[in-house]
């Protein structure tokens, strides 16, 4: 990080504050993306300083960052519920809302999600927008006829093209495909992740509703707050 990239010192930021609502004993879901990455090299810091905590990984990439830092990780296989989930957003609009996915581990991503007792969004501040749909929505769908899939989703009002690494096709950590699809600004994303999930085809989408109970989005002197509303 340099003093000449505000928004990477706004994801530094926001990480720290994070680091405040970890508490001795909890078990805590681990996101994904680059704020998190700060959330995990100085989570490793306080592990190495005797903070007792254990976490769950929403992607591999997550899983191996975890273990260069020294945080000890634990599974469903073990554990029933998460005591705190903190995780990052590609968008959160005003009411909490999110997009996710562009790191492609939005179905393990909503699984701990929705595993945890509370849930923190953490950001810079160029993640809060007025509406939904700035950026593609990533759409995970099977591999089989995903171009099938693929024009379904454009007859919903999108336009699709398939996530590539490199010149093959980018495959999730649960082995499947990943669209990103454009859509206009997204105005109901409870009734549009509804409509995209009973498509055949459809795993999971990155819209992600009333799953935040708090966002932290740092800015370079400072930090904004949003929580929903109870």
């Amino acid at each position: 990080m340099t003093e000449q990239d505000p928004l990477e010192s706004g994801k530094q930021s926001a990480a720290e504050e994070a680091l405040s609502y970890i508490e001795d004993g909890m078990t805590i879901g681990l996101g994904s993306g680059s704020t998190v990455y700060w959330l995990l090299e100085n989570l490793g810091k306080r592990v190495s300083k005797g903070l007792k905590v254990k976490g769950v990984p929403s992607s591999v990439k997550t899983e191996k960052l975890a273990d260069k830092f020294g945080i000890p990780l634990t599974s469903f296989h073990d554990i029933q519920e998460l005591d705190l989930a903190i995780d990052g957003a590609d968008e959160v609009d005003d009411y909490l809302n999110l997009i996710k996915g562009g790191g492609g581990s939005l179905v393990r991503e909503k699984i701990v999600i929705e595993a945890s007792k509370h849930v923190i969004i953490i950001g810079d501040e160029s993640k809060l927008v007025k509406g939904l749909g700035n950026r593609p929505l990533p759409i995970e769908v099977i591999r089989f006829g995903w171009e099938v899939t693929c024009r379904k989703i454009t007859r919903v009002g999108a336009e699709c093209s398939l996530r590539l690494e490199g010149s093959h096709p980018f495959i999730s950590d649960n082995g499947n495909y990943i669209l990103d699809c454009d859509f206009p600004t997204i105005t109901h994303p409870a009734s549009l992740h509804e409509q995209l999930t009973s498509l055949a085809g459809v795993v999971e989408t990155g819209l992600f509703v009333n799953s935040a109970d708090q966002v932290i989005l740092g800015k370079e002197n400072n930090i904004r707050f949003l929580e929903r509303s109870k």
